[in-house]
This record gives structure tokens, sequence and C-alpha cells, in this order.
């Protein structure tokens, strides 16, 4: 039900309206995923199950939440969003920017180079227009993997990170070592070789932390476990960036 939906809404309306009216449109669901075996952690809401990708990843029918936006807005109410703080968020998920958006006690900077997600800056994360030390807190989830000079990106995230800030870095992983090919450049290679069709590498943990800590950062890899009843995935791995 939930896939015909989509695609038959996508038909009728640009890709901006339903970014902007997403929960209008999510909200008629609700009743027929309302319930009391789990919970999504960033729109409160109680449901029978989550949606089952075809990927695996579970979805929050409500706010349209993926595992590792829940994940992440768990830690951030746990452990950074005090008052004050200054926040840079590159390509934020939807669901993360609208509950950090209607935040009053800190500074929000959603940003996205190609207009592709909901943000109010347009940074390149390759040469951020931003003096040093600006940010307390950096979230750069699934974004390396698409930088070709993801040095100069790193570079970038250490130099506008405050000292004794945090920056929480997170792309898909995978053992042995960084597998990267310049070379490989159309949507089907790239499909085929590096898991997307806009991806230019895929990390390994130790590969992606010897990056960070070569630009200076102290760095902390976190391994979280499953929860059923948050809709949280097994062995996530966030990679935890000091300055």
């Amino acid at each position: 039900m939930y896939s015909a939906a989509k695609n038959i809404i996508r038909k009728i309306f640009p890709q901006k309206f339903l970014f902007e009216n997403e929960i209008l449109f999510r909200k008629s669901l609700y009743p027929f995923y309302r319930g009391n075996n789990c919970e999504c952690n960033i729109c409160r809401s109680r449901l029978k199950h989550f949606i089952r990708l075809d990927n695996g990843n579970l979805l929050c029918p409500v706010c349209g939440s993926l595992p590792r936006s829940r994940r992440l807005f768990k830690i951030l109410n746990e452990n950074y969003l005090n008052t004050g703080l200054s926040v840079l968020d590159f390509s934020p998920s939807r669901a993360i920017f609208r509950a950090l958006k209607n935040r009053k006690d800190i500074q929000y900077f959603p940003t996205d180079y190609e207009n592709e997600f909901l943000a109010d800056y347009h940074f390149d994360i390759t040469k951020i227009d931003s003096e040093p030390e600006r940010f307390d807190l950096i979230l750069c989830y699934h974004i390396l993997e698409h930088i070709e000079n993801d040095a100069a990106a790193i570079n970038e995230l250490y130099r506008v990170l405050k000292k004794n800030g945090t920056a929480l870095i997170q792309t898909p992983f995978k053992a042995g070592d960084i597998y990267e090919n310049f070379e490989i450049k159309s949507p089907e290679e790239r499909l085929k070789h590096f898991g997307q069709e806009d991806h230019v590498r895929i990390y390994s943990v130790e590969g992606l932390t010897e990056r960070l800590r070569k630009a200076g950062f102290q760095t902390e890899i976190k391994v979280f476990e499953k929860d059923d009843y948050q809709g949280f995935s097994p062995l996530e791995t966030i990679i935890i960036c000091k300055k």
C-alpha cells in the first residue's frame, strides 16, 4: 500500500512541493499504522510497525525517518543539543531538518549544495563559505562517499569546527580497505562498484578514521546495537570526531 500510494503522489506533485508538505500527506497514513509495538523518537508516533523498505531499512510512515536519522536524533538529544549551540548539518534528512529547525535554543545551519534536500544554505563542503571555528557541532551523514576530493572536505570540516567541538560522521562502510577508482564515472558503473549511482568510493571504518586523523581530528568509533521498538539497525557505526 505504501509504495503504491507514494508512486501515485510522486506522479501528481513536484518534488519540492512534496518535501515542503510531506507531513500533511503522511498524516493521512497514520491511522493505518497506529499501534503500540514500536515508536518513532522523532515524531513520537506509536506504531504497529515501521515500513520495511526493499533495502531492509525501517521507515516511519508518519515523518519518513530512517533508522540512522532516529539514532542520530537520540544521540543529539542525549549528548549534544545544548542551549546556544551552532549546528552545521549537511544534506539533512527531512525529519531531522524539521525537528531541529523548530528549536529556538540552537543556531541551526542546514545546507545542501545541489538543492536536493530541505536546506537554508548551499555550502560546498570542499570550500565552506564560513570563517574558521564557526560551529560547535557538525553533522556529516552519508556525504563524504559522494565527494571525489574528500581530503579537501575533511580539512574544511576541521577548519570550521570550533576548538573542543564535535563532528559526527557516518558513511556506508565495508570490511578491509577503502575502495575507490576515479576512472569509474557512469552512474551504472558506480552503482555496480560502489552501491549507488552517485557514490565515488566505499570507505572502511579504519580507512576513513585514518583520513580524519590526518586532518587533525581525534576520533572515537562507536558501534550501536539493534532496537526493534525504535527501529534502529544493528551494528550501526558512527565516527565521533573532536577538535
